[in-house]
């Protein structure tokens, strides 16, 4: 069964940035503030999340937005406070053509949701604050607490999508352990906000409280919390529940901060809404396990995912599969952009044209290995730590004997005259001719007819990559005359001897060897 396309990104024009939007279902409307950071095209690749919009739209008018800064919504522009924040909601309001709205606000949202209802009650129907609290960070922390809190958002940045980030163990425990979920959400953290617009979010949450106004919100209000939440504690949304007049709460037994980790809520919203409950949460689609991908540039280019090649079909265009080569001779060291530029459209005038073009490519290096690309404003990088390249096992190698198995041949022999293959090559070609010589070098102790046979492969390759590669054709009679076989020793002293003679050097007589 096809799954549902992802709604399209519209755009509101809020004062200095484009807000992006998406609305999806049918029902009563829900506008959803966004928490800290976020990107609400991504988040639909994840089948959990996925399963929580589906559940939401079966019976409401759902929309959500990234806040400016982050995620699709323009990333330029600077970090808004709360006041800006009440206006960006007013401008995606505008912008959806919507009059009055239930407001669902989780996490950080929250604030900006009673922020909201308290400026423009006209246009609230009512309150979700999921999540959340009159504040997300206490606001009454001592000189030494901030001081704490500011070193711990500086070590919490720095690691923003990386594999040490603590979002998913810490926000989505009970989830943690699925199969791929953790590798996808440090992509998520990656795109949905830079460390740099991270930091000045988190920078403002000190300074949001909005415990004044509480009282004076006076709509139907739903507080949802789980009782053992490590990021916003319950008792914050107990603080929502004293000073609100019209306002339930529903505590669950859960320590996710996630609400997609547990759907039990959206019965409760659905409830709150419309009075009953039509619908019941299907458990979510097991995400697959995430494909292994091994890339070969030894004697051929291939990449396979779970052992099964990718079809030339699959990289839309030849630069696709030229990137993919670049960026792994590259050995995790991260390649410029305007040099990607200029060997992939070398003959384009119009630089300007060669960012979307690249992003494209990008796209389709993405999916075939599963995401393991890093790219920045003016570089990119593959994450080696996510593939099995046949280059980077023959260059770790410890013995001389894996070394030689691991070399299949030359890196990319398609690609001879490419000027960036030419070091790595030379470097994986030495490591092997060294290690093989080593191993040749007990050609006259090499007893059992097997060694002897895998000997003389190794003699056989040096040639085949050096046709005047005088040591290996010497190993190579031995070997043959050592096993009596003196016509296949013959040929080959007549192919050492023509080779050498291109180079005007005459070599010994046969009989010498014996």
């Amino acid at each position: 069964m096809t799954q549902p396309a992802i709604p399209p990104i519209k755009f509101a024009q809020a004062r200095g940035a484009r807000l992006a939007w998406q609305e999806f279902g049918d029902g009563p409307t829900i506008v959803a503030i966004p928490p800290t950071a976020q990107n609400i095209e991504v988040a639909w690749e994840w089948p959990r999340v996925r399963t929580m919009f589906e559940r939401l739209g079966s019976f409401c008018h759902w929309v959500h937005f990234d806040k400016r800064g982050s995620g699709a919504s323009d990333r330029r522009s600077h970090q808004p406070g709360l006041d800006e924040r009440v206006e960006d909601l007013r401008a995606v309001l505008d912008s959806a053509g919507i009059e009055r709205a239930t407001l669902y606000g989780a996490s950080e949202g929250g604030p900006t949701c009673l922020m909201f209802a308290v400026t423009y009650p006209h246009r609230v129907d009512g309150l979700i604050l999921h999540g959340t609290g009159p504040y997300t960070t206490n606001p009454h922390m001592t000189d030494a607490e901030y001081d704490d809190y500011v070193a711990n958002i500086e070590r919490f940045v720095e690691i923003w999508g990386t594999p040490d980030s603590p979002m998913v163990d810490g926000f989505a425990p009970s989830i943690a352990d699925e199969p791929g979920y953790r590798e996808w959400h440090q992509r998520y953290e990656r795109l949905a906000a830079t460390r740099d617009s991270l930091y000045e979010m988190l920078e403002i949450h000190t300074s949001v409280d909005v415990s004044d106004i509480i009282e004076d919100i006076d709509v139907p209000t739903l507080i949802l919390h789980s009782k053992r939440d490590r990021v916003v504690p319950v008792e914050y949304g107990r603080l929502l529940l004293a000073g609100i007049e019209n306002a339930q709460m529903v505590e669950y037994d859960i320590a996710d901060h996630f609400g997609y980790a547990d759907l039990a809520w959206i019965d409760d919203i659905e409830r709150f809404l419309t009075g009953s409950v039509q619908h019941r949460a299907e458990p979510p689609v097991a995400a697959p396990a995430p494909a292994s991908v091994s890339i070969q540039v030894l004697g051929q280019f291939r990449v396979l995912r779970d052992g099964v090649p990718v079809p030339n079909s699959a990289w839309g265009s030849r630069q696709a599969r030229q990137l993919c080569k670049r960026l792994v001779l590259a050995r995790g060291w991260p390649v410029r952009r305007d040099e990607l530029f200029e060997q992939l459209w070398p003959d384009e005038p119009e630089v300007r044209k060669l960012g979307p073009r690249l992003s494209v490519l990008l796209s389709s290096l993405r999916r075939n290995l599963e995401g393991a690309v890093h790219a920045d404003r003016s570089t990119i990088t593959l994450d080696l730590a996510h593939l099995d390249v046949d280059l980077e096992r023959l260059l770790e190698a410890e013995d001389d004997l894996t070394t030689v198995e691991l070399f299949a041949g030359d890196v990319l022999p398609g690609d001879p005259d490419e000027p960036w293959a030419a070091g790595v090559r030379d470097q994986a070609r030495a490591r092997f001719t060294a290690a093989a010589y080593r191993l040749l070098d007990d050609v006259e102790h090499a007893t059992a007819a097997d060694k002897r046979a895998s000997l003389e492969g190794i003699a056989r390759q040096l040639i085949a990559l050096d046709r005047w590669d005088d040591r290996a054709h010497r190993a190579l009679i031995r070997l043959l005359l050592v096993d009596e076989r003196d016509g296949d020793a013959r040929r080959a002293h007549q192919a050492w001897a023509t080779a050498m003679d291109e180079l005007d050097i005459e070599v010994e007589e046969l009989a010498s060897f014996a």
